[in-house]
């Protein structure tokens, strides 16, 4: 159960407060100034913190700046109580770390909402994500369920595309981070030899073209449908102020997108250095795993052309491995679909 620090000199707001948040499930902890409230702080370690500005002995900012001076405390989310008439300091304060502030009078609804939302939102930032592009969407997902965005799918428009309709292209300023509600969609880089090369595959609940907004510039590659899709448009405009707003937040993303760049450079590696039999087997497994975790099929629904352009080699190449594979019985082909059975007999493929 989690617990509430109520810092407030005046007795009815304090008591009223802590009495709220019992009622909702709450343990409430109480001090009647800043002083006891950071004494309470240290020794209690509340789950979080709602604190009055204006109080004797040590005002808010003064039990702000304490406590995130301590290790035990510091990442100890931290809510001020404030009257309409210090509106004007609050600046002061959200500089200073505080992660949101309540302005008295308040309804009750309005005080538990905030204290429901930062409590998600220190359970989201404790969470440890896989590395790659799989953490990057689960950490999305858990940032939007954790309210620090509003519901995606009633605020934001859903557009439904078409096979092979172009979703953004190379050398474009983004204007939307994209979502896939449903479908399929390759990202993929031409050569100058106008030959393409699949930079990756998204399917249901990925986001799309995310580090060309954080990064500030032009998309360095294109991406199209690959079946009938449904895809949410966030305006970058409001992922930026999400991510940019929120240092904590921002400060996870970036290590997650890290993570998928180190991916990304593991897996030219292997292009550069493994067998073709090795990047063959290495690719179906990828593409399985993407297009059909959750599902029970084991079919792959892309184009032979398609894993060609992923695996970085000739279609003609291609088509010969996957002879061999199905000879050796490692897949399958049914009315010209591959059936990958078992992904980790290709997994342990040793040359």
């Amino acid at each position: 159960m989690a617990s509430v620090l109520v810092i407030d000199d005046n007795p009815d707001i304090r008591d009223n407060t802590a009495e709220i948040l019992e009622l909702a499930g709450y343990v409430s902890l109480t001090a009647e100034n800043g002083k006891k409230g950071v004494e309470t702080a240290l020794r209690e370690k509340p789950d979080i913190i709602i604190c009055d500005i204006m109080m004797p002995e040590l005002d808010g900012y003064g039990v702000l700046h304490l406590l995130q001076k301590n290790a035990e405390t510091r990442n100890i989310p931290f809510i001020f109580l404030t009257a309409k008439t210090e509106r004007s300091d609050l600046r002061k304060g959200m500089e200073m770390g505080a992660d949101d502030y309540i302005t008295k009078p308040f309804e009750e609804i309005e005080l538990l909402n905030a204290v429901e939302v930062r409590l998600k939102k220190r359970e989201l930032l404790s969470q440890k994500y896989v590395p790659g592009a799989s953490g990057i969407t689960q950490f999305m997902k858990d940032v939007n369920d954790a309210g620090l965005i509003q519901q995606l799918t009633n605020q934001y428009d859903v557009v439904s595309y078409t096979k092979k309709q172009f979703l953004y292209q190379e050398e474009k300023r983004p204007r939307f981070l994209y979502y896939v509600v449903k479908g399929k969609v390759k990202g993929f880089r031409t050569h100058e030899d106008g030959k393409e090369y699949i930079t990756d595959l998204f399917s249901d609940g990925d986001f799309i073209g995310y580090s060309p907004i954080i990064e500030d510039k032009s998309y360095e590659d294109s991406a199209i449908i690959l079946e009938d899709s449904d895809i949410l448009q966030l305006p970058r405009e409001d992922f930026q102020k999400m991510i940019y707003n929120d240092i904590a937040v921002a400060t996870k993303f970036i290590h997650l997108i890290t993570q998928n760049v180190k991916d990304k450079e593991e897996r030219l590696l292997n292009l550069a250095y493994s067998s073709l039999r090795k990047r063959v087997a290495k690719a179906l497994v990828d593409i399985h795993t993407k297009f059909n975790a959750g599902r029970t099929s084991n079919r792959i629904e892309i184009s032979r052309e398609d894993i060609a352009q992923y695996i970085g080699t000739a279609t003609e190449s291609l088509i010969r491995t996957l002879s061999d594979f199905k000879s050796e019985k490692r897949i399958e082909i049914r009315e010209g679909k591959i059936i990958v059975s078992n992904p980790g007999q290709l997994s342990n493929l040793l040359y």
